[in-house]
């Protein structure tokens, strides 16, 4: 196209013009973040080059040349120089001129006309650099540098211009590729700003849209346009005759336009699908993106594997491959389609199928018109079901939804008998919807089955703690962090301990991911064992402070590990860096943050651990969480310590109802990432009544006694079904304690929790006894394994005087 010039025909109409600009997209922090092939022409550098350096370092603006300025024109109101624009210190548009120095040596300048625009929004562009080179354009149009009075770049808006209607169908073309929403939050702020213009005399200006890249349709134009005038002026015209030239350049432009169009629909497409992770909701927005602009029907069909989130599929489908309806839209009468192919169902396809070749071969498979005869084919398929009226003389496409050149899916699209079929272009088109689509839905894939993964990991990892102790009920919360992954090292714990104590703990290790999980695993191990130990808390935290400095330096973690007496109603509480518990106490509903030496996190190492006691009373609660509850960006811990602390003094009809209280009051205030454990015991205790001491001396003839008390005591328990059992174990363990003890003294326990019986035998001994495999003619070594057969639990532990044996038994079943 030729541009205006003050005595040409073109500047009276002043229409827009087409020419190659350069396109550089800079961020907040000054980097580059987009750089066009343009760009790489006009000033040298390639992408890989330009992104991600500064700007300023890649347009170094050496200033206009004073004895070239007569040869330019004045710079009169060309806003400020490109430097001040790049560096960010302008909020409104700027255009202008400037000599930049290239590649190549300090003699190889530029002569650039530029425009900035400054960007705003929730994306990290910050502004939009367009330049054209001035030098090409004068020589491409023939203008020698005094025929103008000036070129200069400038604004203007597009109420000024009748090119305005093509202007703002071409400004799109010169952004990144980008999604619909940014493309268009950028082009309503130049809109806003005004349109960039060209300036070749004080009367003339060219609004400017960028060159397409359609090979030399500038030029065409400009053929045209002479051709038009020979044939006014009488004269020959170049090639061919006026009307062979203009059918023949309006059937390359008819093609362009489609081409255009097509382009078009598939970046709209583009930024429709792919706006989550979920895979549901992905394989909607792939339906509904195609209908009803490209067809009237489409239904989406999945492989197995895919829907159920597992591995990537193995081996090329087959006719025995089942195929998953995942989506119908349709632009049908509502509920046309729900009855014959219901969303859900799955069934396979036989080899005569189209379905069965776009499968196996991958490739898209186009029927211009269904016929009677392949309607009939396809409607077998379905028993009982009639699917020709919603099929038969329809085009039809079938598209494959691939990744990684396997198939996990296909689009089976339909058009009325009224749109025109399906065709080459189309199916072009289809192949290339599908390759993105088939590319969202294996990220969706991926990300389903590494969730699943992740949370199968988590839940193998976390205990399944029972609900009801000795002494105390316990409820428990998980929640996943909302960071990608879902896997966290948060953890919570409840240990069987002798004594009919119980140990309680939450630990935290810091970081997310499958490392902190794995070392979660780790710690949680490792308590549990300490805890079967009965070590003392603050020991206990002192041992596991040493295994996670062998792990690794890295290895950080926060526990709190409390230890619950209910016979002498007490808590033994030892705290490594984690937030205090909260004690609620039943007498008067008062709730309070237990002051606790903090200590330092596990594997910070040489900080030595301290424990307290704490008295309670039957029906007091303990509520024990990690951070991620309480702890939001932006706010002070304190304010969400004394929101836990509120809500847990709040009247619940269950523990568990408490729990999703105390969740509410704390999950609703947003801003949480981190993952969350919770656990909350309520502290019965066991009454006086419920417990029964006996000492016994160190003779053989004490056995006889003990099975003697035991079967009283159970009979005052109203306990008799377990007296038989209860005076066997008994005997085996007293008569252990008797034989082995080296001090003076074996103490014999019981207590009533409930419905089950637990059985407590101490000495002096610090020996713990195993299991024996005892032989035929063997006299000794059946005695454990007697009570590992009959019992519901046991376990052996050390004390400081000695040790314990101890073993549960529940009534048997009617």
């Amino acid at each position: 196209m030729e541009y205006g010039t003050p005595d040409g025909p073109v500047a009276q109409h002043a229409v827009a013009g087409r020419i190659p600009l350069a396109v550089v997209v800079v961020d907040g922090a000054g980097l580059v973040s987009h750089w066009s092939s343009g760009a790489r022409k006009l000033f040298g550098y390639s992408k890989e080059e330009a992104v991600g350096t500064p700007a300023a370092d890649l347009l170094p603006v050496a200033g206009a040349i004073p004895e070239e300025r007569a040869h330019f024109g004045e710079y009169d109101g060309l806003g400020p120089d490109l430097g001040t624009s790049l560096d960010g210190h302008i909020s409104y548009p700027a255009a202008g001129r400037a000599r930049l120095s290239v590649p190549g040596g300090e003699e190889h300048r530029v002569d650039v006309l530029w425009w900035a625009y400054p960007l705003v929004g929730p994306g990290p562009e910050r502004l939009l650099v367009l330049a054209a080179d001035a030098d090409r354009l004068a020589d491409e149009e023939g203008h020698e540098p005094g025929q103008v009075e000036r070129i200069a770049p400038g604004f203007a808006l597009h109420t000024d211009f009748p090119g305005a209607d093509e202007l703002a169908r071409g400004l799109p073309e010169i952004l990144p590729s980008m999604s619909v929403g940014e493309s268009s939050r950028i082009v309503a702020q130049i809109l806003e700003l005004g349109y960039p213009v060209l300036e070749f005399s004080k009367h003339d200006r060219v609004p400017v849209t960028p060159d397409w890249g359609v090979p030399r349709r500038a030029e065409r134009r400009a053929r045209r346009l002479r051709a038009q005038r020979a044939a006014a002026e009488g004269l020959a015209p170049e090639h061919g005759t006026p009307g062979e030239t203009g059918d023949a350049e309006d059937a390359e432009d008819l093609e362009y336009a489609a081409v255009r169009e097509r382009l078009e629909f598939l970046n709209e497409v583009s930024g429709r699908i792919g706006s989550s992770l979920d895979l549901s909701q992905t394989i909607i927005e792939v339906s509904r993106a195609v209908v009803p602009r490209f067809t009237d029907v489409a239904g989406t069909y999945l492989r197995e594997q895919v829907v159920a989130g597992e591995g990537f599929p193995e081996g090329p489908p087959d006719e025995t491959t089942m195929w998953h309806r995942v989506a119908v839209e349709h632009t049908d009468e509502p509920g046309r389609w729900d009855d014959v192919v219901p969303v859900g169902e799955s069934m396979p396809f036989p080899s005569h199928t189209p379905f069965f070749q776009c499968m196996t071969t991958g490739d898209p498979v186009l029927v211009p018109r269904i016929t009677e005869e392949m309607g009939n084919a396809i409607a077998s398929q379905f028993e009982k079901r009639d699917i020709r009226p919603l099929i038969n003389h329809r085009s039809m496409l079938v598209v494959p939804l691939k990744a990684r050149n396997v198939v996990l899916g296909f689009m089976i699209l339909l058009r009325h008998r009224e749109r025109p079929v399906f065709n080459d272009m189309d199916r072009v088109t289809g192949a290339e919807l599908a390759a993105r689509a088939g590319l969202v839905l294996d990220n969706a894939r991926m990300y389903t089955y590494q969730e699943s993964v992740a949370d199968t990991l988590q839940d193998s990892m976390l205990p399944h703690i029972e609900p009801r102790m000795t002494g105390c009920d316990i409820a428990t919360r998980y929640l996943p962090g909302t960071l990608l992954g879902r896997v966290g090292g948060d953890w919570f714990d409840s240990v069987k301990l002798p004594g009919s104590r119980t140990a309680l703990v939450v630990g935290d290790v810091m970081g997310h991911g499958l490392n902190s999980a794995a070392m979660m695993g780790q710690l949680r191990t490792a308590v549990q064992t300490m805890a079967a130990l009965d070590l003392p808390p603050a020991q206990l935290l002192r041992n596991l402070d040493d295994l996670a400095q062998r792990l690794g330096e890295h290895y950080l973690a926060t526990c709190l590990y409390a230890v619950y007496d209910p016979i002498a109603s007490e808590l033994r509480l030892a705290n490594a860096g984690h937030i205090p518990p909260v004690l609620v106490r039943a007498d008067d509903g008062r709730s309070e943050l237990l002051d606790l030496p903090t200590g330092a996190p596990i594997g910070v190492g040489g900080v030595p651990f301290e424990a307290v006691t704490v008295r309670v009373a039957p029906g007091d609660r303990l509520l024990m969480c990690t951070d991620g509850l309480v702890e939001v960006r932006g706010e002070d811990i304190g304010v969400g310590l004394a929101t836990l602390t509120e809500s847990a003094a709040h009247p619940a009809a269950s523990m568990d109802d408490a729990c999703d209280t105390i969740i509410r009051a704390l999950n609703t205030r947003g801003g949480r990432k981190d993952d969350v454990a919770l656990l909350m015991a309520r502290l019965n205790g066991v009454a006086d009544e419920d417990v029964a001491t006996w000492r016994l001396a160190l003779d053989p003839s004490e056995v006889s006694r003990a099975r003697d008390l035991v079967r009283e005591q159970l009979h005052a328990w109203s306990r008799d079904a377990l007296s038989e059992t209860a005076e066997l174990l008994v005997s085996e363990l007293v008569t252990n304690a008797v034989r082995h003890s080296r001090g003076r003294r074996v103490e014999l326990r019981l207590v009533r929790s409930g419905a089950t019986l637990i059985c407590e035998v101490e000495d002096d001994d610090h020996t713990l006894p195993t299991l024996l495999s005892a032989g035929p003619g063997d006299e000794f070594g059946r005695g454990l394994r007697i009570v590992s057969v009959l019992a519901k639990e046991w376990g052996t532990s050390r004390t400081a005087s000695g040790k314990t044996v101890w073993f549960e038994l529940v009534p048997p079943r009617r």
